[in-house]
């Protein structure tokens, strides 16, 4: 299992004051976490967050400026984790093909709750990005936003597994759509197979993780026409 003292480094653009080093701001994380799961972004606001952690709103201003922020700050954390997810478990992994199969269970098993985090419920933070991520950056400043770096977590994320699929074959001129195309893959099938049975192939039930994996790999080694020991196919 992976243990790990989890203090991510987050676009300090996005925070006033970094809310991982104090008490308050790693309460006001946690419960920002389960509020914005409760009610959603739009029912969201900074005196229910207050009320929910016993403090006041202007304690909340002194960390972020606004839900907004605080909201691209949940997901930028949930991306960044997945990422140090990633590097974690495919280190010493010779095989490009061993190490892209690791990397997309590793980004699967990110919607799973983690032990190794005190602050953050990872599967609620999960699900918050699956229904909620897109307003994070399907937006009409997203321009402007790009430019101050708030989507670079993603960004790296995405270049990490491009760089897995180049190792597997130099030649593929869509590694970066390939990589994007398997992370929102594997959330919106996660969240199908939940809720809309009918757009995916992945039964929810036991084991249904562990389906999202195998269809990925599928993806994976389909559109790179390889096998999963790194045979043209």
């Amino acid at each position: 299992m992976l243990q790990v003292n989890v203090n991510l480094d987050i676009n300090e653009k996005l925070f006033i004051k970094n809310p991982q080093e104090t008490a308050l701001g790693r309460r006001i994380i946690e419960y920002s976490v389960v509020l914005f799961d409760e009610v959603g972004f739009e029912n969201f606001t900074f005196r229910k967050l207050a009320e929910r952690i016993h403090s006041t709103e202007a304690s909340i201003y002194r960390y972020f400026e606004n839900k907004h922020y605080l909201f691209i700050y949940l997901v930028n954390w949930y991306w960044e984790w997945m990422r140090f997810r990633v590097t974690f478990f495919t280190m010493n992994i010779p095989a490009p093909q061993d190490k892209l199969k690791s990397a997309l269970r590793a980004i699967v098993d990110t919607s799973r709750k983690s032990t190794s985090v005190d602050f953050i419920d990872t599967e609620v933070l999960h699900r918050i990005v699956v229904t909620e991520g897109p307003k994070a950056y399907h937006k009409k400043n997203v321009d402007e936003e790009n430019k101050y770096g708030f989507f670079l977590a993603y960004k790296m994320l995405c270049a990490k597994i491009a760089d897995i699929i180049i190792e597997i074959k130099p030649a593929y001129p869509y590694p970066r759509a390939l990589a994007s195309m398997l992370l929102e893959s594997a959330n919106n099938n996660i969240y199908f197979a939940e809720h809309l049975p009918r757009l995916t192939d992945i039964k929810f039930g036991a084991e249904y993780l562990d389906q999202v994996v195998e269809m990925l790999f599928s993806f994976a080694f389909g559109c790179l026409q390889m096998n999963e020991s790194g045979q043209e196919l």
